[in-house]
Parts: C-alpha cells; sequence; structure tokens
C-alpha cells in the first residue's frame, strides 16, 4: 500500500437521472480508496456550469470528500467569474481546477479572458490564497500551440500567475512525461505536475478524443487494439494491463500523484488502482 501517493478521480456532470446513477455509484466506490480529492469536468463555454457546482455539492456531501470544480474562462466577463467564485466561497468549496476551456461551436469568444493563466491571476488577485488552484499541462504539446517551447512557456505563465500544481493530458509514453517534466524544472517551473491517467475501455472512442485533444497512442498499442476489433472484454482486460504497467514506470519514476479520468467508470480504475496497491 502506497500511502505516500496522492490519487484524485475526474468527473463528468450527468445530462440524464440514468447517467446521475451511474456516477453516484462510481464516486461510491472510488470514495472507497479514500482519494485526495475528485474534479468535475465544465463543459465548453460553461454550458454545464449549473451541474458542475450541483454535482461538486453533491459529492461532497454523499462522501465527505473534496471536490474541485473545473471553471473554464473563455467567453465569460470578470462578473461572471467573481459571481462563480462568490458561490464556490460561500458553499466551501477551496479547490478549483482553471483552464481556458473552449466555445461551443458558432460562438464567438467574447469575454474578458483569452487564456487560463488571466484566469489564475485573476482569482488570486479577488481571493488571495483562498483556493488552491490546479492548471492543464500538456506534456505532449497543447494541439493549438505552434511550437512544443511556446506551449512551455505558456505553462510557465500559468505557475508564475499563481497556481498550485498542475494535472497533465493524458499520455501512453511516460518518457514524454519525464522529459517535460525536466524541461519545467530547467525553466524555473517548480509546481507538482500530476500525470493524468487514462483508463482504456472503448478503442473507437479513445481514437477520437485522441485525435482532438493530440494525445498520442502508440503505434503498437493502437494495432494491438485495432487487432481485438469488438471484443470489448480484450480491449478492457489489454487496457488495464498497460495503464497499470503506465502508472508504475511513472510511479518508479517518482511522481507524486496520479489524476484518473474516469468517464463516470468506476471499475477500470479501481482495478488498476488495486493491481497499484492504492486501495487505502
Amino acid at each position: 500500500m502506497n500511502r505516500t501517493l496522492s490519487v484524485s478521480f475526474e468527473f463528468f456532470p450527468p445530462r440524464s437521472e440514468k447517467i446521475a446513477a451511474q456516477l453516484r455509484d462510481t464516486y461510491r466506490k472510488l470514495a472507497a480508496l479514500a482519494p485526495d480529492y475528485f474534479s468535475v469536468t465544465y463543459g465548453a463555454g460553461g454550458t454545464t456550469r449549473d451541474k458542475t457546482f450541483e454535482t461538486v455539492l453533491e459529492i461532497q456531501r454523499e462522501t465527505d470528500i473534496e471536490a474541485a470544480p473545473h471553471l473554464s474562462c473563455i467567453g465569460s466577463t470578470a462578473d461572471e467569474i467573481r459571481q462563480i467564485l462568490q458561490d464556490y466561497r460561500e458553499r466551501g468549496i477551496r479547490r478549483i481546477v482553471a483552464l481556458r476551456g473552449d466555445l461551443p461551436s458558432g460562438m464567438h469568444a467574447d469575454g474578458d479572458f483569452h487564456y487560463a493563466n488571466e484566469l489564475v491571476a485573476f482569482i488570486r488577485a479577488e481571493t488571495g490564497d483562498e483556493f488552491h488552484i490546479e492548471v492543464a499541462a500538456y506534456p505532449e504539446t497543447h494541439p493549438q500551440a505552434p511550437s512544443y517551447r511556446t506551449d512551455l512557456l505558456n505553462f510557465k505563465r500559468k505557475a508564475e500567475a499563481g497556481a498550485n500544481g498542475a494535472i497533465t493530458q493524458y499520455f501512453y509514453n511516460a518518457d514524454a512525461y519525464f522529459f517535460f517534466v525536466r524541461d519545467c524544472r530547467r525553466e524555473g517551473i517548480d509546481l507538482p505536475i500530476i500525470p493524468g491517467i487514462m483508463p482504456i475501455t472503448n478503442y473507437a472512442q479513445l481514437a477520437r478524443f485522441s485525435d482532438m485533444c493530440g494525445a498520442e497512442i502508440p503505434r503498437w498499442m493502437r494495432k494491438r487494439l485495432e487487432s481485438y476489433r469488438d471484443d470489448l472484454d480484450s480491449i478492457r482486460a489489454f487496457g488495464v494491463e498497460a495503464v497499470t504497467h503506465l502508472c508504475e514506470k511513472l510511479i518508479a519514476g517518482g511522481v507524486s500523484g496520479l489524476h484518473f479520468y474516469t468517464m463516470n467508470r468506476a471499475e477500470p480504475t479501481l482495478t488498476i488502482c488495486r493491481n497499484l496497491g492504492l486501495d487505502r
């Protein structure tokens, strides 16, 4: 059992009662692992703002585990973000995942914020150190960044604006993470950088996500997953084995924590955590 490693789990807010019931089952099962916190995503352009808030409050009430709402700023005004922060403070929320976010298709990027570092700086100016702020990091480079170096400096600006820590985009190449952290340290970025871990349960879905967000699925892994075709049991078994091995390499390399993108499913993440001896 590794009690020194932080563990956290991410969910998305439900849009139907069926998905809400599945999420409740998921967070109750994962709560048994005594995670450091849960996080809840925020739809493009703030489209799930209320659902995100409601889900965070429900999780904290039902599990007594800290829950962190994602907060994206693009398309938002300073007054809107100020009100959200006030709502969070009044309800005892003290951890935020601060992101630039995306706009829904067809919307214009009107608002007072254009980048996540501006949101982090605004939160600090408005609330001081009341919030623990996590930001995003991209070991394989943000898909919209013109270069690796540009993306690294964008990340540095978020750190300098007052972020407490970072969660990476998921990846399946441990060296991409280790080289990214090395480059961050050389650049003077010293905040914790926690690897984001995506369990593999559906290859077609994973391939779509990865194409959109720039996360590479290594060729050997793609070929293995493609060979299983519609055999979901084999995909999931291979996924658990491959992601467990990835986490083992990260832990051996000295990471301080793991953040799991659960997709509101308990079992794959539970199995990986048990394989790693993290079922506290």
